[in-house]
């Protein structure tokens, strides 16, 4: 059995004990999943990644930028039987409220989930990128979402002016069938970046049933899922190696072990 490094913080406790955790708060690791094309499976990257972290103990934020609120809509379907996630519109137009009040996040915040919206101009692009330890880019298998993808990094490497794009910057093949030779296009394309390719993430209805239910695929309760949260663990395992000062509890698991239980 193939042996990661993954951060294993002890399970979440009940909503009426949180107050009562002993343990330290752990520093902030803001993710952002981007990528200015649409319906390449931003939220759905999104939201497993923020009911992953929040089902493994950590306070949990979701910042959902997206116009549509998709990402709101998923944590309005979650139960309060399952672990408390924080949620956060950063998109309104009314006026009401500055657009730095909008990006605001509570200080005991450990982990942020930043759900971007497609089209993004230079200056929106900035807005959410600034700050991130980890920029997630999901891409689809086709030769239209290989191209934006192309140009989508262009865009953010000037825009944003991200020098450091090996240490935050990574690619996440997202819907993928990996016996067709779409997807062997996809990874001749990804292998040939400067940046890193850290999951394939297979195409299946296990992530359909998973936002119906306000979940993440990490909390399902089926033997169906194993294989999907087995591609999960190099990419955790990526992101908290951004964690900002390195403090990590680290332990030696087997893959398998990346499921909520």
């Amino acid at each position: 059995m193939l042996t990661l490094n993954l951060w294993q913080p002890k399970p979440a406790a009940p909503p009426a004990m949180a107050v009562a955790r002993a343990e330290p708060q752990r520093p902030l690791l803001r993710i952002v999943v981007l990528n200015t094309k649409g319906g390449c499976g931003k939220t759905t990257l999104s939201t497993n990644l923020a009911g992953y972290y929040a089902a493994r103990g950590f306070r949990t934020a979701l910042l959902d930028a997206d116009p549509q609120g998709s990402g709101l809509r998923w944590l309005s379907k979650r139960g309060e039987g399952h672990a408390a996630i924080h949620g956060m519109s950063g998109c309104d137009k009314s006026g009401r409220v500055t657009r730095s009040f909008q990006l605001r996040i509570p200080q005991d915040t450990e982990r942020l989930v930043v759900d971007t919206p497609a089209a993004l101009d230079s200056l929106r692009l900035q807005d959410l990128t600034r700050g991130a330890h980890a920029i997630l880019i999901p891409v689809l298998p086709s030769d239209i979402d290989i191209h934006a993808a192309s140009r989508c990094i262009a865009e953010l490497l000037l825009a944003a002016r991200i020098d450091d794009r090996t240490e935050r910057v990574a690619v996440v093949a997202n819907r993928v069938k990996k016996h067709t030779r779409v997807y062997a296009t996809l990874r001749r394309f990804l292998d040939s970046l400067d940046i890193p390719f850290v999951a394939s993430l297979r195409d299946t209805q296990n992530y359909i049933h998973a936002v119906e239910q306000g979940l993440s695929i990490h909390e399902l309760e089926s033997h169906n899922v194993k294989q999907d949260r087995y591609e999960w663990a190099a990419l955790i395992e990526w992101l908290e190696s951004r964690t900002p000062d390195g403090a990590r509890h680290i332990t030696q698991v087997s893959a398998s072990d990346i499921s909520v239980r």
